[in-house]
């Protein structure tokens, strides 16, 4: 579904600009005069006073159908004008509901009241905001939360809302998509790059199977051949007569049989002395992560002492830790302690950016988030390999850098703040 927002966002401006025209023309209201302020300042004016879809021009309703409804909507919206859209393909799909936006008398308020309807909640957080300005903070605040949708549709059709105002969402709509696209190419290039690498590796094991499977029936084919040997050679001895026997065969046999023990105790030695050495080597793997552990929990305990006592210091608010307004994205973590992580963040001077990593915010918003941060961080304990693979993926793209926490603690985000500010020309040029 991003994918196909993403790209019907990109069709909808490479349409709107077919030849050289003015950018007061790309995004504009269909309005005949502007509203009364008075009309603006009243919360009642306000939401009687919004636009509707079909006032917008037509470059305006590609973004809106595309972004604020998903396919299912459109498509329960769109068949009951028109029965045959039913079977329609995802893009022709949106095609009907782009023209239908246009057409007040022939659908356009079936989209108008499914809009509403889906955003009451954004419609009515905007409902406070009594200028541009405030409904420009409102949409920034919106982008920053990853709740693009109802926002986006409570934006444009604000009684407040300017053509600045328009032209900003609009082009952060469009901005935001190909982040989204960039994002789905690569998941596309690696997803095929694995079914190559799992291919090879199916081929690989097929000729190990093949070889294993020529080797044993080898060996068994050997040990027959052994048993058949010496049953027929105990067959023998056991028919020659005593004194046909060579004189030294008891000696042999003694000698056979004492060479069999020594090569079964030194067997058996060896076979212990290779698990002692792997007992040995798991201990001194776990001892020297126990280590590392304690050196990780050292330097945030030291982090922590040290910021506490800068504050505890006369004047020590200002020698304090300093972000100098440098964003930091934090994603996982449990819920009752991003509070705490953003107001120790915007008391250092920073700014503080949150996904709950894929519980209830979809990983698609991550690139944009990514892009906007300076550094990025997760706690390794609290969030899932499928997020964790995903903030890789975008920091290499966004050229971001991005540090796992230990755990999901007060003392490790600090200690990450405190690198944060010690190396910000590191920071800026990973």
């Amino acid at each position: 579904m991003a994918v196909h927002r993403a790209h019907l966002l990109s069709t909808s401006l490479l349409q709107a600009a077919p030849a050289p025209v003015p950018a007061s023309r790309l995004i504009v209201r269909q309005t005949a005069a502007p509203r009364p302020q008075a009309q603006v300042d009243d919360a009642a004016g306000r939401m009687a006073g919004r636009s509707r879809i079909w006032e917008f021009g037509v470059n305006l309703h590609c973004s809106i159908v595309g972004t604020c409804l998903s396919t299912a909507e459109l498509r329960h919206i769109v068949t009951k004008t028109d029965a045959g859209a039913a079977a329609s393909s995802d893009h022709d799909l949106h095609m009907r509901g782009v023209a239908l936006a246009a057409r007040r008398e022939s659908g356009a308020r079936l989209l108008q009241k499914a809009l509403d309807r889906k955003h009451h909640a954004a419609i009515a957080r905007f409902t406070k905001a009594k200028d541009a300005a405030a409904v420009l903070s409102l949409w920034d605040e919106a982008l920053r939360q990853g709740d693009i949708p109802g926002a986006y549709w409570a934006t444009l059709t604000h009684p407040a809302t300017t053509e600045d105002v328009v032209k900003r969402a609009f082009g952060d709509i469009h901005m935001l998509s190909h982040l989204v696209g960039a994002a789905n190419r690569a998941d596309i290039r690696r997803l095929r790059q694995l079914e190559e690498e799992n291919a090879a590796l199916a081929e690989k094991l097929e000729r190990q199977q093949r070889a294993l499977h020529d080797g044993f029936a080898a060996r068994d084919a050997t040990i027959r051949r052994l048993d058949d040997m010496l049953t027929r050679r105990a067959a023998a001895r056991a028919e020659a007569p005593v004194t046909a026997q060579p004189a030294d065969a008891d000696a042999t046999d003694r000698l056979i049989r004492d060479l069999d023990r020594r090569l079964a105790r030194e067997m058996a030695r060896r076979e212990r002395g290779e698990q002692r050495v792997e007992k040995l080597l798991a201990a001194a793997r776990a001892h020297e992560a126990e280590r590392q552990r304690h050196l990780a929990a050292l330097g945030e305990l030291d982090a922590a002492e040290r910021h506490l006592a800068a504050l505890a210091e006369p004047q020590g608010a200002e020698r304090a830790l300093d972000l100098a307004g440098a964003t930091l994205l934090y994603v996982g973590g449990r819920a009752n302690q991003i509070s705490a992580f953003r107001a120790l963040v915007e008391r250092a001077g920073g700014a503080f950016l949150h996904h709950d990593g894929g519980l209830e915010q979809g990983s698609a918003l991550l690139p944009g988030l990514v892009a906007r941060a300076d550094r990025v961080v997760f706690p390794v304990d609290c969030i899932s390999h499928l997020a964790v693979a995903t903030i890789k993926r975008a920091c290499r793209q966004a050229g971001r850098p991005y540090a796992p926490l230990r755990t999901a603690s007060l003392a490790c985000l600090l200690a990450a703040m405190v690198e944060m500010a010690a190396r910000p020309a590191i920071v800026a040029a990973e």
